[in-house]
């Protein structure tokens, strides 16, 4: 008798931790009228500087915000892109310079401008700046056929992100701090 008193605390438990199991796994049918998914379209986002695509954010001289980036590219172009949004982050302008793509590049991989050049001339407009995370809204704009900005855009599930373009090669997602994104 001892040796079936075992036996049925491991079969009781072992039903009543199948029960749980179903009744954990069954689906909820979505409430009539709500998204499943309630992630909101962003309207602000963070740009955090660091050393990896994004060693170029902060504020201009004159107070304004700034991204500038050589890795926008194509196929086969590539730009030096310079954002730029108010003070209290409202996009402003865009300034692009076509450049070229480096050599031996492989395609849709983001890689610097051939040249320097271009990238020093645009951080010279720009006046002493200071690099530090801003907060901005993002924007696109087509320049000589190309869009260029932040694309906001949603996954299959419902939730939005805000890539890079031209070249995508960088995606935020909620929470919009910055401290993360896709490459």
């Amino acid at each position: 008798m001892l040796s079936r008193r075992p036996l049925l605390v491991l079969a009781s438990l072992g039903t009543l931790a199948g029960c749980g199991a179903a009744a954990h796994a069954r689906p909820v049918a979505p409430t009539a009228g709500k998204q499943e998914h309630v992630d909101s379209r962003p309207t602000r986002f963070t740009i955090r500087p660091d050393d990896y695509h994004v060693p170029y954010a902060g504020t201009a001289a004159d107070g304004r915000r700034f991204f500038l980036s050589d890795e926008l590219f194509s196929d086969d172009r590539g730009w030096v892109g310079l954002f730029l949004w108010t003070a209290d982050g409202v996009f402003d302008e865009v300034r692009v310079s076509a450049v070229g793509r480096a050599t031996g590049v492989p395609p849709g991989q983001a890689a610097p401008a051939p040249s320097d050049r271009t990238l020093q001339d645009r951080l010279h407009e720009l006046g002493k700046f200071v690099l530090e995370p801003i907060t901005v809204e993002p924007f696109t704009r087509t320049v000589d056929g190309t869009e260029f900005g932040w694309e906001v855009g949603r996954y299959d599930d419902g939730s939005y992100y805000i890539s890079i373009e031209p070249g995508d090669f960088i995606a935020y997602s909620s929470p919009w701090d910055g401290y993360e994104y896709d490459t």
